[in-house]
């Protein structure tokens, strides 16, 4: 796997994760319920609600990338509090995304990735992507659209997967 491969991946689901959020405007209004109710949905009382859910899978994203191209990723302070407000960081994320090329990580494999919860320690770029960022920005995708679901909004495995490259 060459790690460039996943930031398009990264973005893929963000851009997935905005129609999901346009399939919850319409079902609110539907409804007729403020669709921001929704920012505070969640699985279970202990869980994180749909605004920190999405918050951690973009911080997932851009920290992922920052570390693995040594570029600085864009600050948010996770003081979102709308469906809009929501929108606008993954449209952050999604534009950082973007500046991230092959040259940038390319190497990455064998990068020290260091982020400050390890305390000084470090584990290698690949080691990094496969066993911490990829598992933990499906966690908060997933947990994001299991919140829309449960709370009604008519989502599906082809919402969730997206578009892809098919070749006839």
């Amino acid at each position: 796997m060459n790690i460039h491969d996943v930031v398009p991946q990264y973005a893929k689901m963000l851009h997935n994760l905005e129609t999901w959020l346009d399939k919850a405007a319409e079902h609110a209004k539907a409804k007729g319920f403020e669709v921001d109710t929704l920012v505070h949905a969640r699985l279970a009382p202990d869980q994180y609600a749909l605004d920190r859910q999405i918050q951690s899978a973009c911080d997932s994203a851009k920290y992922s990338a920052a570390y693995l191209s040594g570029k600085e990723p864009p600050s948010h302070p996770d003081t979102e509090k709308t469906i809009a407000e929501l929108r606008t960081r993954i449209k952050s994320c999604l534009a950082f995304l973007e500046t991230v090329g092959p040259n940038d990580v390319a190497g990455a494999e064998e990068r020290k990735v260091a982020p400050k919860w390890l305390q000084g320690k470090w584990v290698k770029g690949d080691q990094f992507l496969l066993q911490m960022s990829l598992p933990n920005f499906y966690f908060h995708v997933v947990t994001a659209y299991a919140i829309l679901r449960h709370n009604g909004v008519d989502l599906g495995k082809r919402d969730f997967i997206g578009g892809m490259p098919i070749q006839g």
